[in-house]
């Protein structure tokens, strides 16, 4: 008769647990899970998945230690200051439990590597602190079909879900579909941060992925649990699917491949943007094609002046055929507008002038400042 290996005594704790045993402690040592980011957030998460016996653990992050970290990023010290996080995270979580198989990337996650990357795991971890990380890891989940847990954190409040994942799958844009313009939302190092809470969310991620790997418990899934540290109050918002998410979404890995993400998450002004003004005094003038860039059913209406409706899921596939000297893109803030601007001056193509308006339609509709 075969014997099965023993479980090892480390596990004895969680495995004696009802509905958890040798089963689910199985299911954690085959399991893949790749964390992205090793601070704040992927710090603690770490710390739990290796010590529960997670199989395989990936740590990406190009970043290295530094002194204002150790507030909040546990598996450092100051002997670590000025090291690779990957790497020093790596080292620590051997330790912690030599049956973990971990790979540290020392690297910058970009759409280039990123699609390769997260197809070698079962579940991603977002501990990441910037939007364009966040916003190219949902999309790639969402292409390559994995569950993503999400974790933030800003001052004294914290957010933890699960997207794509479950018969019914929401992602990231469900919720935000568009990146914050530049400067709107601070960051851990503008606004700060209680060290105490990205332990709190970190770990509620590692709890949540051992929750999707074992198979006990009601996931966080399309449910967005947000954590007041101050109040220790907390609610949940179901997040449901939406037509503008999947259309904000690249096709395929060609075009993901395309997508800038720290500019479409920088939202930089520039040349491509006009004011009020300016738009003004060249909408329905020879030569000038206005495109509306917002899907169908978009409100509101325009009919002040003439334009053609080309919403951004369709644009790419046309972009060669506008050959207009001048396009001006608009939609409902200028985010997407800016975007398919880029896009156009990116291809080179014969159109001359390319911009963008700046705010907007809603802004357009408001008063005249400027």
């Amino acid at each position: 008769m075969p014997v099965s290996n023993p479980i090892p005594e480390r596990y004895h704790r969680q495995v004696i647990l009802k509905g958890f045993g040798e089963e689910g402690q199985n299911k954690l040592s085959t399991a893949r899970v790749l964390v992205i980011g090793a601070g704040g957030l992927g710090c603690p998460a770490l710390l739990y998945l290796a010590a529960a016996g997670v199989g395989h653990l990936g740590i990406i992050d190009h970043d290295e230690v530094a002194l204002s970290n150790l507030h909040r990023q546990v598996l450092y010290d100051t002997t670590d200051i000025g090291q690779p996080k990957a790497e020093r995270a790596a080292l620590k979580l051997a330790r912690l439990n030599n049956e973990v198989g971990i790979i540290p990337y020392v690297m910058r996650l970009q759409p280039a590597n990123c699609l390769e990357i997260l197809s070698g795991y079962d579940i991603i971890i977002d501990g990441s602190d910037n939007f364009s990380t966040r916003y190219m890891v949902n999309d790639a989940c969402v292409l390559l079909n994995k569950p993503l847990v999400y974790g933030a954190v800003s001052q004294y409040e914290g957010q933890v879900s699960i997207f794509n994942s479950g018969e019914i799958r929401t992602n990231y844009r469900d919720l935000f579909p568009h990146p914050p313009a530049a400067g709107e939302v601070m960051n851990c190092a503008e606004a700060g941060v209680l060290g105490v809470l990205p332990g709190i969310i970190g770990t509620m991620q590692a709890s949540e992925t051992i929750k999707l790997i074992t198979g006990i418990g009601e996931p966080l899934v399309n449910r967005l649990y947000t954590f007041n540290a101050l109040s220790n109050l907390s609610y949940e918002i179901l997040v449901s699917r939406t037509d503008l998410s999947a259309s904000l979404i690249p096709a395929d890995t060609y075009q993901f491949e395309q997508t800038n993400y720290d500019w479409l998450c920088g939202m930089p002004s520039g040349s491509l943007e006009i004011g009020l003004r300016q738009f003004n005094n060249m909408a329905g003038k020879a030569g000038i094609l206005v495109i509306d860039v917002r899907e169908n059913g978009e409100t509101p209406l325009v009919q002040e002046f003439p334009h053609i409706q080309l919403p951004l899921s369709l644009l790419r596939e046309n972009l060669a055929d506008l050959n207009a000297e001048t396009v001006v893109f608009f939609c409902q803030s200028g985010k997407r507008s800016l975007q398919a601007a880029q896009w156009l001056k990116d291809i080179q193509g014969p159109v001359k002038n390319i911009y963008s308006l700046q705010g907007g339609i809603l802004n357009w509709r408001s008063p005249i400042t400027e």
